[in-house]
């Protein structure tokens, strides 16, 4: 595991409880007010991923950088016929591993301590996800076109965008906890999904994040 990865790891086990927070409302009046009022966009963003799924009842997915789950269950609750969850902190993988078990989403719901460049399925997935991922991730394209390789239908993602007010002062937070965080033009985002073999992209611009949904070329897609 290269440097990169290490740092990430060590940083997501140690901020797992606070990542989860924004989701659940656990931070107190005025944390949460802070977040529905500068943060909307991360609420929207998950609307926007389990809109664009459909229909999620039969398909699989493969959720890259999973986080504590809040999408994988929330697809497994909806009908997937199947979820693959990874994430490089095996603290995540432990959250998501306790919350499938709990709500009896084990059977359909698999969560594993890896990084998508290593991982090796047996199979591809009807979509897979990458929500909050390119924000860490220093060399993108390399994830992207694995991505593409594995999915049948399309993909989800966000990016973070670059101009915008709060990416310097996001920059700034996150380089004191010793995490590299990194942000996207429209163009970047669109110059790496055709890199990555990507067809049919679109770009919505939601707050202060591109959500962005693509499918593997015309020519990948009559290979399936």
């Amino acid at each position: 595991m290269d440097k990169d990865l290490i740092k990430q790891k060590n940083f997501w086990s140690q901020e797992s409880e606070n990542f989860d927070a924004i989701y659940s409302r656990h931070k107190g009046w005025f944390g949460n007010w802070l977040n529905q009022t500068f943060r909307w966009d991360m609420y929207e963003r998950f609307q926007f991923t389990m809109k664009h799924a459909m229909p999620i009842e039969g398909r699989t997915f493969l959720d890259v950088g999973c986080g504590t789950g809040r999408y994988s269950l929330e697809l497994a609750r909806k009908g997937a016929s199947k979820v693959i969850g990874i994430d490089i902190s095996e603290r995540m993988i432990e959250i998501c591993r306790e919350r499938a078990q709990k709500e009896n989403l084990d059977s359909c719901c698999q969560f594993l301590q890896t990084d998508l460049l290593e991982y090796q399925p047996d199979e591809k997935f009807d979509i897979c996800i990458g929500i909050g991922l390119f924000d860490y991730i220093r060399n993108p394209l390399p994830v992207l076109t694995k991505m593409r390789e594995l999915s049948r239908v399309g993909v989800i993602m966000s990016f973070p965008r670059f101009w915008t007010w709060r990416a310097p002062v996001r920059k700034l937070r996150l380089f004191f906890k010793g995490c590299d965080v990194f942000f996207y033009t429209h163009q970047k985002v669109n110059g790496l999904l055709q890199k990555a073999g990507f067809a049919d992209i679109t770009n919505d611009k939601i707050g202060q994040l591109y959500c962005t949904i693509a499918s593997p070329t015309t020519q990948e897609n009559q290979k399936q």
